[in-house]
């Protein structure tokens, strides 16, 4: 494929901070904690990092954010802001500057501190009622929930039962999980009976704000053996971000986010990927809400329209079915750090295709897909990222 990044860079090292309410850290603390773990994994130290791109929404200023906490001085350092998907971007733009040839060894870094603001939801949420006649994430995620069921006609209590057996699969993975943010085990009587918070989406349908960092050491494919004998590489990159058509036409249906599909279709283009749901071993995607997972298995082409149900029944997406999702808790259980997100992801595909994810480890994994979706539903940016051995 002409410009395909497929196997021309790798993941040689990756850290990650338990992600949580973290009060005794701050933003540097996980910056610092992140990339100690990833140096170490790597085998590197601050020297031999030529570059690096840090995405942060609420917590970054800039380069310096990054470059005061790592004592890195003279090193070119790009702060990537980009909704959800900011961490991935960063990961993406330092893979493209080491395909290139500009680099040979680069880090990428994601960090939120979050908690500090004293508020249940993320900063500066309130701008929204501005423009989108208060509109609430929560809210847009419900509209996109009762339009699933009325289309594909699952009565509110089959529909809500569908999202629950996602969260309590989620639990059940977090609580494996030592640096996951949420580790209790939930029952879907308990996630029916919570409190609503944007009908049909109760508490437990909702992922947690969260402190936390993330990242990753990247070089080229052919240096890779020198940092380590079992490195990650990059097998597809894609972003897409949409023109706001969810929001100014009339024909969106409300049941899929078109980004995530013509990124994944992307994605397995560029993978060679021709059937996602038999090639891909297990996958780390979006779900900031329960709706969110259950789309974005459609989207990914993991189960037919409407038929989502079906795999959530058969318990194809949990940790022992055919198609894993979520195996470290996801946004869900992990916790959501805005900027650290996307390299949270990747940083349990890693683990796992090295045969490191302990308790929660997939039986050979041969490809692993991360999805992160920023903005709002009806007007994304997507990123997807498939990484292999």
């Amino acid at each position: 494929m002409p410009g395909s990044i497929k196997d021309r860079v790798a993941i040689v090292g990756m850290g990650c901070t338990r992600f949580g309410e973290l009060w005794d850290k701050g933003p540097s603390d996980l910056i610092v904690d992140a990339v100690t773990e990833a140096y170490a994994d790597a085998g590197v130290e601050a020297k031999d990092i030529e570059a690096v791109w840090g995405g942060s929404i609420f917590s970054g200023h800039g380069g310096r954010s990054i470059s005061e906490p790592l004592r890195m001085q003279y090193v070119p350092i790009t702060h990537v802001v980009n909704a959800c998907a900011s961490g991935h971007d960063a990961v993406r733009n330092a893979a493209y500057s080491v395909a290139a040839g500009i680099y040979d060894v680069v880090l990428a870094v994601g960090f939120e501190k979050l908690k500090d603001a004293g508020m249940t939801g993320l900063p500066g949420m309130d701008n929204l009622t501005h423009t989108h006649a208060v509109a609430t994430m929560p809210g847009m995620f419900a509209m996109m929930a009762t339009k699933y069921f009325h289309r594909y006609g699952l009565s509110p209590e089959e529909g809500k039962t569908m999202l629950a057996k996602i969260s309590v699969k989620s639990h059940a993975n977090g609580s494996l999980n030592p640096k996951a943010h949420l580790r209790n085990l939930l029952t879907i009587e308990r996630v029916l009976n919570a409190p609503i918070i944007a009908w049909p989406l109760g508490l437990f349908d909702c992922c947690s704000v969260s402190d936390g960092g993330a990242a990753a050491i990247i070089t080229s494919a052919d240096k890779a053996k020198e940092f380590r004998k079992d490195p990650v590489y990059i097998k597809a990159l894609q972003l897409c971000t949409s023109p706001t058509s969810g929001r100014i036409t009339s024909d969106y249906d409300y049941t899929h986010v078109e980004e995530g599909y013509r990124a994944g279709v992307a994605a397995y283009k560029e993978a060679g990927i021709t059937d996602p749901r038999k090639e891909i071993s297990m996958a780390e995607v979006h779900d900031c809400f329960s709706i969110t997972e259950a789309v974005t298995m459609e989207d990914l082409q993991f189960s037919p329209r409407g038929k989502v149900k079906e795999d959530i029944d058969a318990g194809t997406f949990e940790l022992s079915g055919d198609l894993p999702v979520q195996p470290d808790g996801g946004l869900k259980c992990f916790g959501h750090p805005i900027g650290a997100s996307g390299i949270r992801m990747l940083y349990e595909l890693y683990l796992q295709l090295q045969g490191r994810a302990d308790k929660r480890q997939i039986k050979d994994p041969k490809l692993g897909l991360a999805h992160n979706m920023g903005h709002e539903p009806f007007a994304p940016t997507v990123s997807v990222c498939i990484v292999g051995l």
